[in-house]
């Protein structure tokens, strides 16, 4: 990975300054396109577009996929859509797909009617078609495909016609006469049985593959199940549409790992850091003002609790304690569900299992947390014996429904289709200090009352 100093990037800058298109190809030469975005990212508009247009077509298609796409998406946006028709006529049918999803109807349509290649664009237009989620949005088309009933010769012939506009092979899939995987052809095969009178003979049946409507997430458990660097895509009926890579895989991964992040952090939508002062605001704002009305609902509970608070100062003294222990029990409750719920581990149809098994959890967790905070108590607070009985059966309560909340939600909201990893941010947090509040003015009400 090339580092790019701060002399470095004025010399570039002074290059295209002076509008030196030579020096400039020098120093592009030889650079992975990559690093070639990255070096964008550090220039701005003006200097990225300048740099750009000295690049060959096939280079400047792998660029235009390496930047993230905000940068590509001001890029393409400086472009006419007969040159970026052109960098599609370079990029795979999975790559073309992504690049046109970002793009609105009206830009898409223009930009499709000026690829040459007529196949590719119909490629293209029928992957359009797929949720972006699914295994079908993530396929691409080229793939090498072989028919079960050809003689080696045959295959060996027709794989080479196939190959030649292919940048890497992955898997030879084997198909019958009505376009349905049967199965994938070994290099070793190809060496050892040169002359087999059909290929149906050596291959390798039942091959893992995955059907077009299923979500991205199941795709990558299969993945690392199997260890696979490729997948093929098959419909309802088993006939082959499209092959999906391990790096395309990895791609979509990591964007998901990264919007359950910021999604847990009580962040709303997808930003980056340097993104716009306006855009943070907006995703970062709506958790806060939740988080507002909480406090304010809060000061509500606590105005019902003021007499005894009057009566017993102590009591406040908990009140951190109550909400803080709730809200992380809740979150290490919910994490965990997460978790399992993402890595496979977690099925949903055994949510009665997990929630009893939680529950248990919550009763230990709760026993050796109320013990320590009974101890304390004891020794520091003696006279103060409503009060050491408020906090203790309050916190073993707290902890027992922050452990039930915690698992309930993310299996609901799973269940509901709704992004579980919403359950390990401010949701719980919020949700379990409320909860914390309303049992320890209740509990405490009841002990004054019993201890008066």
């Amino acid at each position: 990975m090339k580092e790019y100093t701060d002399e470095y990037l004025e010399q570039i800058k002074h290059i295209i300054s002076a509008d030196d298109k030579e020096q400039a190809r020098a120093e592009l030469a030889g650079l992975h396109p990559a690093d070639i975005a990255e070096l964008y990212q550090n220039l701005d508009l003006d200097e990225a577009e300048y740099l750009y247009k000295l690049l060959d077509e096939e280079t400047a298609a792998d660029v235009l996929m390496e930047l993230d796409e905000d940068d590509r998406l001001k890029l393409l946006s400086h472009m006419p859509a007969e040159e970026i028709a052109k960098q599609i006529d370079h990029l795979d049918t999975d790559d073309a797909v992504d690049l046109i999803q970002q793009l609105d109807e009206e830009e898409r349509d223009e930009i499709l009617s000026h690829i040459d290649d007529v196949e590719q664009a119909g490629d293209i237009i029928d992957l359009l078609k797929y949720d972006e989620d699914t295994a079908g949005g993530l396929m691409g088309t080229e793939m090498i495909v072989v028919n079960e009933n050809w003689s080696m010769p045959e295959c060996i012939k027709q794989m080479r016609v196939q190959a030649e506009d292919m940048d890497e092979i992955y898997y030879v899939y084997v198909v019958d006469n009505d376009y349905r995987l049967r199965g994938t052809l070994p290099l070793k095969m190809m060496l050892t049985h040169p002359s087999v009178s059909k290929i149906k003979h050596v291959m390798e049946t039942d091959p893992v593959s995955v059907k077009a409507d299923t979500p991205i997430d199941d795709v990558a458990l299969d993945f690392e199940k199997y260890d696979l660097v490729a997948m093929p895509v098959v419909d309802s009926i088993g006939r082959l549409l499209g092959l999906i890579t391990v790096d395309d895989v990895m791609d979509q991964v990591r964007e998901s790992s990264e919007r359950d992040y910021q999604l847990a952090s009580g962040i709303s939508s997808d930003v980056d850091a340097d993104d716009s002062i306006f855009a943070q605001t907006k995703a970062r704002i709506p958790w806060l003002l939740i988080g507002i009305a909480s406090g304010l609902l809060a000061s509500v509970i606590l105005s019902t609790f003021e007499a005894q608070l009057q009566a017993v100062t102590t009591l406040a003294l908990f009140i951190p304690i109550i909400g803080g222990t709730g809200g992380n029990v809740g979150v290490q409750a919910s994490a965990i569900v997460v978790q399992g719920l993402a890595n496979g581990s977690l099925d949903i149809r055994h949510f009665a299992t997990q929630l009893g098994k939680e529950i248990l959890i919550g009763l230990l967790n709760a026993s050796i947390i109320t013990s320590v905070v009974l101890v304390y108590n004891l020794i520091m607070l003696p006279s103060e014996l409503a009060v050491t009985m408020s906090v203790a059966a309050s916190l073993f309560i707290v902890v027992i429904f922050a452990s039930i909340l915690g698992t309930v939600v993310p299996l609901t909201l799973e269940k509901l289709h709704i992004n579980p990893a919403l359950a390990t941010g401010p949701f719980i947090q919020i949700s379990n200090d409320i909860l914390g509040l309303i049992i320890y003015v209740q509990i405490s009400t009841l002990f004054l009352r019993l201890f008066s």
